[in-house]
């Protein structure tokens, strides 16, 4: 930077911050960790070797990716932004079974209320009650019915189980 205050990275090196360094814009002085954490995964020179590789407007986003996956690997060194990306993906698989499990639940009592007609029913209005029977008859037998009831019940929300690792935002 060559004014008053080196950046981070050349603060943390212990060297002279020069007018064109390359990680001045990047890496002000005012936070040393940034760097620092970029720094211990992957090493000064890489990332300049990095950053020279790349067209200025592109340094910005790389250096935030930079940042992020040096989080990642602190806290998780063996899989970094996978192992996040993953428990994500994990995360939106339990809250799809969780809500199929709940449309299948709501569908259960539509097709329970269908079953039980009211008494009071009108007689013109059997022929629609038999037609309604004779679809349900042929898309759920009582064998099935009785299956997706014992799948609803075992498969309830209540009994998915949360994932025991929680995890720390990476973006802190």
């Amino acid at each position: 930077m060559g004014g008053s205050s080196p950046c981070a990275s050349c603060k943390l090196l212990r060297r002279r911050c020069a007018k064109d360094c390359i990680f001045a814009p990047y890496f002000p002085s005012d936070d040393p960790h940034k760097f620092a954490i970029v720094h211990k995964v992957f090493g000064a020179s890489n990332v300049s070797k990095m950053l020279q590789e790349l067209p200025i407007h592109q340094r910005a986003d790389a250096v935030s990716s930079l940042v992020y996956e040096a989080n990642a690997r602190v806290r998780d060194p063996v899989y970094g932004c996978v192992g996040a990306i993953s428990y994500l993906q994990n995360q939106v698989s339990q809250l799809q079974m969780q809500l199929a499990v709940a449309q299948a639940e709501i569908l259960c009592i539509q097709m329970q209320q269908v079953e039980e007609p009211s008494t009071a029913a009108l007689p013109n209005h059997h022929h629609q009650i038999d037609h309604h029977q004779d679809e349900k008859s042929l898309l759920l037998s009582n064998n099935n019915f009785n299956n997706l009831q014992q799948y609803l019940s075992f498969a309830s929300a209540s009994n998915v189980i949360p994932d025991p690792l929680k995890r720390e935002s990476l973006w802190t």
